[in-house]
Parts: structure tokens; C-alpha cells; sequence
């Protein structure tokens, strides 16, 4: 008995997906409930499990096919006839061996050059042939002088010298393939390869060039002194390690701060939709997670009513669940804001790129030791950061941002001002 498995509802004005690979082939056993496919969706990797146990039976579409939600994907034998959709490559592998059968007549037609024989003077004497060969000619294109116009060894010796004497204008088209040899044996270090683009990668090639496309991006900089945080991490971490069950971050710090900043600049957490700028009174923070498949970008819902714990551990279930790929569609709808971290992949400095429809973003970069001229005149090696805000001109004026930015490097310099709202 087959049981169909079908594309399931992927979420809210989702119709079709793509099927980013097959976990189970054909013939393979499967377990209830355990994965048989990933389908890729515009935001997230959804696996496909398997209704009851039995045996992979028939593959309805191909890894990279786009798929409709509801549409048959495949089907699940029972235990018994499970072997019926193994043999199925065979007739494939069949029809396969006629035909090298096939295409070996076709070399039967090589004896063709016998005709070049055929040209050849009928008769040529030993010393002839010999000399023929030796000089490597072609007896049909000698004139022969002798009885019969037959060849004679002057004849042979005659076009040997001359075949000497202009040899460079008969070499030189041979090294035209010759140089095509070296050329074929380079390639072989200098290949390609063409791979199709996710569904996840294709959105975000789309809505990055949309947001440059639409926004007025501006990008500002400034840089804080991370002694302050690290300084309160290093005293913390363990008993809010112990307390909580998960490790104090920097990113805790950076979400209430940009939750206190947004308070004071209510055009960052803003968008403009129409003709008109939509502001919110609350903060869901979007934080950019790397997944396998590409970036995602999660939200903190209303991370301004959150703890440092709270926000840690919301933060850190997203990077575990991005790279399992379970996030969940709703998970990445909306968003207000958004923080991105690359300095955790080394960066020193960059330009976010705005998360549509949203109007800023912040970018977080590594920290380094740089020498700082403290309010005294002395020079200090401090642990410092970059940090850049992209914003959407149309909306957020420069003095608005610079401000946005102040205020976080405030808040950072000194975590008093997040436990007393200043």
C-alpha cells in the first residue's frame, strides 16, 4: 500500500516552495515521522516527515523543482512492497547498455582511408618505398619522372629537399593546435561550477537590491569603549551563568541599549509606508543570525519589556534553531529594528544594508586594542569598537542619527544609564 506524502502548509501567504534536497532516496527505509525532504521557503528551510514508516517509494519532483503546498511530493511503501521502487533505475541502467552496442558500428566506417592507397603510384621498387618512408612523403604528391611516370629515388631525394628547404612556412600553422594542448591541460586546474541559487539566497539578492533600490541609505559611524561591559562581564558572567542558565553577552547590552536610544529617537524605530511614516511604541529588535543556507534575521519581540536574560536566551535560541534550520516563518515576520553582529566574524567596519521595511539598522564590529587620549591628556590602550548605523535618509535626518548613535555609545560607555533609564 502507498501512502502519499504532500507539501505541507508552510505559513501565511506561502503557495509554493522549493525542494532543497532529498533526505531519503528510493528504497531507502524510513521511520515515522522522520525527515524525507527539506523544502526551502523565502525565509526558512523546512524539513518534510515522513507520515508512517515503510519504504521511499517514488520521488514525484527533483531537488530544485518548485513545488506547490499541497501538491504531491512522494510516496511511502508499506514494509512488504518496499523493494518494488528500488529495481526502478534498473531498466534505466538497460536501456543504457545498447547503446555504446549501438554506437560501436559506427567506427566501422575508419577503414576509409583505404582509398589513400588506392592513390599511390601501383608500383614503386624497394628503394623507392624505403626512401618514401624514411622522409616520411606522400608518393601521391611526387611527380615522378621515370618510364610511366613512375617514381624514381632522384624523384624521392628531389621533393625530400625541398620538403627541407621550406619547412618553416609548413611548421608554422602546427603550432596553432599544439598551443591548443597546453591551453586544454591548464583547465583542468581552473574549473567551474554552476549551482542553483536557494530559495533563501534568491529573496535575499531580492530585497537587498529592493532596499537599495527605494531607501536613501546613509550610513554613520562612531566608535565606543567596550572597557566598561567587558569589565561587567567578567564580574557577572559566572553568577548569571548560574542564575539564569545562559552566558552574559555583548549583544544583551547593545539590544537595551538601542531599546533606551529609540525611545529617545522615535524615527529610527519608524517606517514610512505610502505616504506616511508609521512609529511604533515598542521595540522588536531583529537580529541578524547566520544560517546554512544564508542570513536570517529573528525577532526579539518587544525586547524593551525583556531582561538581559530574557534577550540572551531569545538570542540564543535563534542561533541554535538557524543552524537546525527549525525557525519558524512568524519568528521572522515584522521587526522594527535591526542589530548586526559581523564583528563576530572579524570585521573591523562596514555599511549595513537596510532590512525593508524597516529604516535602520546597526552594525556591530570587532573590538581592538587602539590608543585612546583619556580626558586628561594621557594616551591608553582601550578596547574599542566601530560601530555604523544605516538609515533611510528619506526618513531619519542626520542629526537624528548621529544623535541615535551617541546614545548608544553612551549607554555602553557607561551600563549605569540602562538600569536607571538615562
Amino acid at each position: 500500500m502507498s501512502i502519499e506524502v504532500k507539501v505541507p502548509v508552510l505559513g501565511e501567504s506561502i503557495s509554493e516552495a522549493t525542494i532543497g534536497e532529498w533526505l531519503k532516496q528510493p528504497g531507502d527505509t524510513v521511520a515515522a515521522d522522520e525527515p524525507i525532504a527539506s523544502l526551502e521557503t523565502d525565509k526558512v528551510a523546512v524539513e518534510v516527515p515522513a507520515p508512517s514508516a515503510g519504504v521511499m517509494g517514488q520521488q514525484m519532483y527533483a531537488a530544485g523543482d518548485t513545488v506547490q503546498v499541497g501538491a504531491l511530493l512522494a510516496t511511502i511503501e508499506a514494509s512488504g512492497s518496499g523493494a518494488s521502487p528500488a529495481p526502478a533505475p534498473a531498466p534505466a541502467a538497460a536501456k543504457a547498455d545498447p547503446a555504446p552496442a549501438a554506437s560501436a558500428p559506427s567506427p566501422a566506417p575508419s577503414p576509409a582511408p583505404s582509398p589513400a592507397p588506392s592513390g599511390e603510384p601501383v608500383s614503386l621498387s624497394p628503394a623507392v618505398r624505403r626512401l618514401v618512408l624514411e622522409h616520411g612523403l606522400d608518393p601521391t604528391g611526387i611527380k615522378g619522372t621515370g618510364k610511366d611516370g613512375r617514381l624514381t629515388k632522384e624523384d624521392v631525394l628531389a621533393a625530400a629537399e625541398s620538403a627541407k628547404a621550406a619547412p618553416a612556412p609548413a611548421a608554422s600553422p602546427a603550432p596553432a593546435p599544439a598551443a591548443a594542448k597546453p591551453a586544454a591541460s591548464g583547465d583542468a586546474g581552473r574549473e567551474t561550477e554552476r549551482v542553483r541559487m536557494t530559495r533563501i539566497r534568491q529573496t535575499i539578492a531580492r530585497r537587498l537590491k529592493e532596499a537599495q533600490d527605494t531607501a536613501a541609505m546613509l550610513t554613520t559611524f562612531n566608535d565606543v569603549d567596550m572597557t566598561a561591559v567587558m569589565e561587567a562581564r567578567a564580574k557577572y558572567k559566572d553568577l548569571f551563568e548560574k542564575k539564569h542558565g545562559i552566558r552574559l553577552g555583548f549583544m544583551g547590552f547593545f539590544a537595551k541599549a538601542a531599546c533606551l536610544a529609540l525611545k529617545d529617537v522615535p524615527s529610527v524605530n519608524a517606517q514610512i509606508d505610502g505616504d506616511e511614516i508609521v512609529y511604533h511604541n515598542y521595540a522588536d529588535i531583529s537580529v541578524a543570525v547566520s544560517a546554512p543556507n544564508g542570513l536570517v534575521v529573528p525577532v526579539i519581540r518587544n525586547a524593551e519589556t525583556l531582561s538581559f536574560a530574557g534577550i540572551e536566551k531569545t538570542i540564543a535560541d535563534f542561533g541554535k534553531r538557524a543552524k537546525d534550520g527549525t525557525l519558524k516563518m512568524d519568528e521572522m515576520m515584522g521587526g522594527t529594528f535591526t542589530i548586526s553582529n559581523g564583528g563576530v566574524f572579524g570585521s573591523l567596519m562596514s555599511t549595513p544594508i537596510i532590512n525593508p521595511p524597516q529604516s535602520a539598522v546597526l552594525g556591530l564590529h570587532r573590538i581592538d586594542q587602539r590608543p585612546v587620549v583619556m580626558p586628561n591628556g594621557e594616551i591608553k590602550a582601550r578596547p574599542m569598537m566601530y560601530l555604523a548605523l544605516s538609515y533611510d535618509h528619506r526618513l531619519i535626518d542626520g542629526r537624528e542619527a548621529v544623535t541615535f548613535l551617541v546614545r548608544i555609545k553612551e549607554a555602553i560607555e557607561d551600563p549605569t544609564r540602562l538600569l536607571i533609564d538615562l
